[in-house]
């Protein structure tokens, strides 16, 4: 049990020493960022095709009425 502890302990030393792991991470950072971007950009840009789309209504209300 002792040597499967041990074994573990080493093998997660070595995983956390390696360099590899950290660009995933930064690439899952940028990722992330851009992804919360697009999301506020898409929000506004929602409100003012809405606010179109109501004034073409509020047009085609009027003059067919």
């Amino acid at each position: 049990m002792n040597k499967m502890i041990e074994v573990a302990t080493i093998t997660l030393q070595r995983f956390l020493a390696e360099q590899n792991g950290q660009d995933l991470v930064e690439y899952a950072l940028v990722v992330a960022l851009i992804a919360f971007a697009a999301t506020a950009g898409m929000s506004s840009l929602a409100t003012s095709i809405n606010t179109a789309f109501s004034a073409i209504g509020t047009n085609l209300t009027n003059y067919t009425g």
